[in-house]
């Protein structure tokens, strides 16, 4: 796939992403959470230009930073996220406010990322950004059916970091 294809398949999966996590979901622990990751990851995989032919020791280097900066962005997001059971036993999720500024730090740097990789000389490609993509959405996606299958029977919201505590807003679905 060319590049300006992973680009625009990026850019609409990030803004169908930030569009959705603002507003409240139900969790469905039983449906394929893992699906739309691994589909990034094999388009990303599929790509001859992962690595940078000349610079493969920075490429790589730059590409396992890319990697862990998608789940420390991952994990960050997933424990930021409020989530709480309806008396109906469902389980629900919003992200807070916190959740926006680990997106706004996960997006800084990766644009120091690919600055970085520019200064270097490094050629990048957008498959290294769909991987880390794909990373993200899966670390969100297990931490939070880890936690709402721990929530088990109804209760209070489990706290997320940088909740405030109020309760939640419920959008008429």
């Amino acid at each position: 796939m060319s590049g300006l294809v992973n680009a625009l398949v990026i850019v609409a999966v990030v803004a169908i992403v930030i569009a959705r996590q603002f507003r409240a979901q139900p969790i469905d622990t039983d449906r394929r959470w893992w699906l739309l990751p691994v589909i990034l990851a094999v388009m990303a995989l599929r790509e001859p230009g992962v690595l940078d032919a000349h610079h493969r020791v920075e490429s790589g280097a730059l590409l396992a930073v890319e990697l862990l900066t998608g789940l420390a962005t991952g994990a960050g997001w997933a424990w930021t996220t409020r989530i709480w059971t309806a008396p109906d036993g469902v389980v629900w999720t919003k992200s807070t406010k916190a959740s926006g500024a680990v997106w706004v730090v996960g997006i800084g740097l990766r644009v120091g990322l690919y600055a970085a990789g520019t200064a270097l000389g490094v050629h990048q490609d957008s498959a290294a950004l769909m991987l880390g993509l794909a990373g993200t959405l899966l670390v969100r996606g297990g931490i939070l059916v880890r936690r709402a299958r721990s929530r088990g029977a109804v209760g209070p919201s489990a706290p997320a970091y940088g909740d405030d505590r109020r309760p939640a807003w419920k959008e008429s679905v």
